[in-house]
């Protein structure tokens, strides 16, 4: 089926869009092109399927975080309507912010209690290779973090060795095929690539009481962790939503 001029003009412009942004993007563009004001309808989804080229899960996911942040209102009669100005100048930032955020959230709600039930077992489990093995990771990401170097690496080490302490290779699988959804889309969450990095003084107690085989310490601190990240998280979102 040829493609109608709509489809080509919005093609051409994704294809100089470097992220995860496209589908927020080619919506702008339209809502622009098309000069819809607040209270216009946009266009219904299996339109903007048709004209922008996305799925229509992509395009619904997308409305639905405007709709959180009082950009559209949706409904079944009325269809998806603006409710709030939108321009690429105006308010793209928050808008993939916001969308980012969430899917950041969303990532690390499933992993906290993997990450959490992991500590507890390689607490009570790991064999004293393994323990000193998770030791000499502590050690590294610390070295590396005080350098002021990129930690990022030594921190993804220093968590396998925790991983495999388990004797349970669905917990590393897990971890990674859950990080993997997420950084196939965001390489930085928000531009920041170290976020987290308030977080990495923490490791070194964590890996202490895994070695000594305390799980409620362990269990404890990386609660601790993973919640300092969600609320850092959060507190990026609002900062740029207002």
């Amino acid at each position: 089926m040829p493609q109608n001029p709509a489809q080509k003009r919005f093609d051409k412009d994704a294809d100089r869009d470097d992220g995860p942004w496209d589908v927020p993007r080619a919506l702008i563009r339209l809502i622009e092109e098309e000069g819809l004001k607040v209270g216009d309808r946009l266009p219904p989804e299996l339109d903007l399927v048709q004209r922008l080229g996305f799925g229509r899960s992509t395009i619904r996911e997308t409305l639905k975080t405007w709709e959180s942040m009082g950009v559209v209102s949706r409904n079944k009669g009325a269809g998806t309507r603006l409710t709030a100005e939108i321009s690429r100048n105006t308010v793209r930032v928050a808008l993939t912010i916001k969308h980012e955020a969430i899917s950041l959230l969303r990532m690390l709600q499933v992993r906290r209690p993997l990450e959490i039930e992991a500590v507890r077992i390689a607490a009570r489990l790991a064999t004293p290779e393994q323990r000193k093995l998770i030791n000499a990771r502590a050690a590294e990401l610390m070295a590396v973090f005080e350098a002021g170097e990129d930690w990022r690496p030594a921190d993804h080490r220093f968590h396998n060795a925790i991983h495999d302490a388990t004797g349970n290779p669905l917990f590393r699988q897990f971890v990674e095929q859950i990080q993997k959804c997420f950084h196939d889309i965001y390489d930085t969450p928000f531009g920041k690539a170290h976020l987290g990095e308030d977080t990495i003084p923490l490791h070194r107690p964590l890996a202490d009481a895994i070695i000594a085989g305390d799980e409620e310490k362990a269990a404890g601190l990386t609660a601790t962790i993973i919640d300092m990240v969600c609320t850092e998280t959060q507190k990026i979102s609002e900062e740029h939503h207002g």
